[in-house]
C-alpha cells in the first residue's frame, strides 16, 4: 500500500470516529437537555426520563439543531417557564460541551 492509500485510510478513519462522537454528543447533548428541561417544568424520576426521550426523538425530525429548539421552546412557552432563545441556545451549547467530555472520559 502506498503512503497515500494509508494517508487516505487514515483521514477516512479519522473522518468516522469524528462523526460517531459527533451523533453520540448530539444525542447525550438531548438527553441532558431533556433533564434540565424536564426539572424546570417540574418533571422527576419516570417523568423526567420519558420527557428527555421525546428530546432526543425530535432530533430526527430535521437536520441542525433548530428541532430540539422548537420542542424544548414550545414545551417552555406551554408550561410558562421564563427563559429567552438566548438562555436555550446557551444552555443547548453548554450541554454539548458537557456531553463531549463525559464521552470522551469513557472512551
Amino acid at each position: 500500500m502506498s503512503s497515500f492509500d494509508e494517508r487516505k485510510k487514515g483521514f477516512e478513519g479519522k473522518f468516522a470516529h469524528d462523526q460517531e462522537l459527533q451523533f453520540k454528543a448530539g444525542a447525550r447533548r438531548n438527553k441532558l437537555l431533556g433533564l434540565w428541561a424536564a426539572g424546570l417544568m417540574g418533571k422527576s424520576g419516570d417523568d423526567a426520563q420519558a420527557y428527555a426521550k421525546e428530546v432526543i426523538k425530535s432530533d430526527f425530525e430535521e437536520a441542525g439543531d433548530d428541532d430540539v429548539f422548537r420542542k424544548v421552546r414550545g414545551d417552555f412557552d406551554a408550561a410558562g417557564i421564563e427563559q429567552s432563545d438566548h438562555q436555550l441556545r446557551r444552555q443547548m451549547d453548554e450541554l454539548l460541551a458537557e456531553a463531549i467530555t463525559q464521552i470522551k472520559a469513557e472512551g
